[in-house]
C-alpha cells in the first residue's frame, strides 16, 4: 500500500513523494513579466515536495490576465526562470511550469495597445479585473476567428520550448479556473458554430489540440493537465459539466500525459474523483480542500496517486518534513498573497531554523 512518502514515477520522472505544490499566483514579477530574483529562493525553499507547479505564466502577451504575473515570452523571461529551475534541481527537486492563457479575464490595460481579450465567444464574465488603477470591470471579449486558433495553440507550443529552454521538466496546461481552456469547454462561454463549437466533441477540441502541440515539444510524458468541474471560478458554467469532463477525460486516455491534476473538494454533488479517474491511464492528482489526513486517506486508499497542496506550502516550506513527523502547521498571512517582496514569500521558517532560533 502506497504512503505519502512512497515514490511515484511521473513520466520519465520517480518523484520523492507524493505531495504537489500547487501553482499559486504571487505577483512577485516586473511589468514586462519578468520574475525577480527572490523567485528562485522562494521556489527552493519548496523543493522538498515531490513535484513542484509554478504559478500561471502567460504563453503570450495576449494571454496575461493580472498585474505583476510572469510570462515565458521574451528572453529575459526565460532567463529568470532559468534561475528558479536552476535552484529548484540544486535542491534536488523537481518543477513543471503551469503555462495559463486567461481568455476573456483580462482587461485591455493590461494588453499590446490595449487589444480587446480574446476567447471562444463574444461573452462579458460578471468579474473584475485589478489592474494599475483598481479594480475594472472586464470588458467583452472578442470571439476569436477559426482562422486565429491554430495561432493561440502555436503560442502553448512556443512557450512550451522555451519552458524547456529555462530548463524545466515539464509544463502544465492550466484548463481550469475559466481561463480559455475551460472557456472553449464549457457550454456557457462557448457559443461556436465551427469545429470548436456546439457539441462536446467540438468543445474539447480545443484543449486536445492545445496538449497535442505542448507534446509534440516536450514529450507527452513531461505535459500534465489541470481541471477543475463545476469550480465556477471567474463566471464559468457548463450545461453538462459531467458530460464535458467524462468525455475529455476519456480523449486523454492513451495519450501518455505526465498526470491528471483534478481539482475541487466536491463535498455535494458528483463526486468527479470517483468518476474521472476510472478513466484516466496515468498519475492522478486530487487538489483542493485538503488536509494531512484526507490526503493520508486519498492516497491510501488509491483514491489518487498524488495530492496537491497550496496556502500550506506558502507557510510551511518543509512541508513534506513536518508531515512525516506529524508536526504543527504555519498559517499563512493572506494579506501578503499579492503584494510583493520578501514578506510573506521567502520569510517563512523552517522546522529546522525555528529550533535553531
Amino acid at each position: 500500500m502506497a504512503d505519502l512518502f512512497t515514490p511515484l514515477d511521473v513520466g520519465p520522472y520517480t518523484l520523492s513523494n507524493r505531495l504537489v505544490m500547487a501553482p499559486m499566483t504571487r505577483s512577485r514579477a516586473d511589468g514586462d513579466g519578468v520574475q525577480a530574483d527572490i523567485v528562485a529562493t522562494y521556489y527552493a525553499q519548496r523543493a522538498g515536495a515531490g513535484l513542484i507547479v509554478t504559478e500561471g505564466v502567460f504563453p503570450s502577451a495576449m494571454g496575461k490576465g493580472y498585474i505583476n504575473t510572469p510570462g515565458i515570452v521574451t528572453d529575459e523571461q526565460v532567463d529568470a526562470w532559468r534561475a528558479v529551475a536552476d535552484a529548484v534541481h540544486a535542491e534536488g527537486g523537481r518543477i513543471f511550469m503551469q503555462i495559463m492563457h486567461v481568455g476573456r479575464i483580462s482587461h485591455p490595460s493590461m494588453l499590446p495597445g490595449e487589444a480587446t481579450p480574446v476567447a471562444p465567444s463574444a461573452i462579458r464574465a460578471v468579474a473584475q479585473a485589478w489592474t494599475k488603477s483598481g479594480p475594472q470591470d472586464l470588458p467583452t471579449p472578442r470571439a476569436l476567428a477559426t482562422d486565429e486558433i491554430g495561432a493561440v495553440i502555436d503560442d502553448y507550443r512556443r512557450a512550451t520550448r522555451r519552458a524547456l529552454e529555462a530548463g524545466f521538466d515539464g509544463v502544465e496546461l492550466h484548463a481550469a479556473s475559466g481561463y480559455l481552456p475551460e472557456q472553449f469547454l464549457s457550454s456557457g462561454t462557448n457559443q461556436r458554430d465551427d469545429r470548436y463549437g456546439g457539441s462536446v466533441e467540438n468543445r474539447v477540441r480545443f484543449v486536445l489540440e492545445t496538449l497535442d502541440a505542448m507534446a509534440d515539444e516536450a514529450g507527452a510524458d513531461r505535459v500534465g493537465i489541470k481541471i477543475a468541474p463545476e469550480m465556477g471560478f471567474n463566471d464559468i458554467v457548463d450545461a453538462d459539466p459531467e458530460e464535458t469532463y467524462t468525455h475529455l477525460v476519456e480523449q486523454l486516455r492513451g495519450r501518455g500525459l505526465a498526470y491528471l491534476h483534478v481539482a475541487g473538494a466536491f463535498a455535494e454533488g458528483t463526486d468527479y474523483h470517483a468518476l474521472l479517474r476510472v478513466r484516466f491511464d496515468g498519475p492522478y492528482f486530487i487538489g483542493g480542500g485538503l488536509d494531512r489526513e484526507t490526503a493520508r486517506a486519498h492516497v491510501e486508499t488509491g483514491r489518487a496517486d498524488g495530492v496537491v497542496f497550496g496556502a500550506a506550502f506558502i507557510a510551511n516550506p518543509d512541508l513534506p518534513e513536518r508531515f512525516r513527523d506529524d508536526a504543527p502547521l504555519a498559517e499563512p498571512d493572506r494579506s501578503t498573497f499579492y503584494t510583493g517582496g520578501e514578506s510573506g514569500y521567502i520569510d517563512y521558517p523552517t522546522l529546522a531554523e525555528l529550533g535553531a532560533a
